[in-house]
């Protein structure tokens, strides 16, 4: 009778947590809007029209009560966004290294000062030590800056960071089913030899080597997002170009934490 109450016991909770679970991913388009409309900082609102994050932010199968992870949050649009969906039973982590740390500073201090958002923290470290406790997130998101892992800032002799490195502690991070999402600027199809080299001078990546690197640690391809394809953008021209600013053609693709 006891082993009985026992199992009865653990399947109620198992049965309580599918059902919350449900219910978070059933409030997540509702929630998903109200973050969006939330007031939030005049720049942000400035930036929907190009970066579509309803359109983003629905990829990534967020929900309240999740643990996400933004990888090179910068200023931190997305973490909002992110803060807002999970609400006071989630949290987000705004995840710089030293130089985006350095660069979104102010901006950062802006963001979460007041107060303004409480289920929000920073983290700074390097790309390769990111310490995570295992199986702790629901969601990681790079946007815009997976590229940045090939990048060699300054002359640096070395790229910012070891994609098999970072991608081997994202997903002990990542709780089983765990997804990353990963939008970025499309290059042409480059020698893997020559992917720092795009990187340096226009600040892309071929879709190909994004593939590659996911399935190398340990992830499975769920699918590609098309909201953000622009076929104008030849994919010459560095992402700061004025003829193609805020307009690139952009992929999305969805990783999930493999078994």
């Amino acid at each position: 009778m006891k082993v009985f109450s026992q199992c009865a016991a653990t399947l109620l909770v198992l049965f309580n947590a599918i059902g919350t679970t449900a219910m978070a991913v059933e409030d997540a388009p509702s929630a998903i809007a109200a973050a969006i409309a939330h007031e939030r900082l005049p720049a942000d609102h400035a930036e929907d029209a190009w970066r579509k994050p309803a359109d983003v932010l629905q990829f990534l199968e967020v929900a309240p009560g999740q643990h996400v992870l933004d990888f090179y949050s910068g200023p931190g649009y997305y973490s909002e966004l992110l803060a807002r969906v999970v609400g006071p039973t989630g949290s987000v982590i705004l995840y710089n290294n030293a130089l985006y740390e350095q660069a979104a500073h102010h901006d950062l201090m802006v963001r979460l000062g007041r107060k303004r958002l409480p289920n929000a923290r920073l983290m700074n470290a390097p790309s390769n030590y990111l310490q995570l406790p295992p199986a702790s997130l629901d969601r990681v998101i790079f946007v815009l800056v997976y590229h940045d892992l090939y990048w060699q800032p300054g002359g640096s002799p070395e790229p910012m960071g070891d994609p098999k490195k970072v991608l081997a502690r994202l997903r002990d991070a990542l709780k089983p089913g765990g997804l990353v999402v990963v939008v970025e600027h499309a290059a042409n199809e480059t020698a893997r030899e020559n992917l720092t080299s795009v990187a340096n001078r226009l600040h892309r990546i071929d879709p190909k080597a994004v593939l590659e690197d996911f399935k190398q640690a340990g992830f499975e391809f769920v699918g590609e997002s098309t909201v953000l394809r622009n076929t104008s953008d030849d994919h010459t021209k560095s992402v700061f170009n004025g003829e193609v600013r805020h307009r690139t053609d952009q992929f999305i693709y969805k990783f999930r934490k493999a078994p």
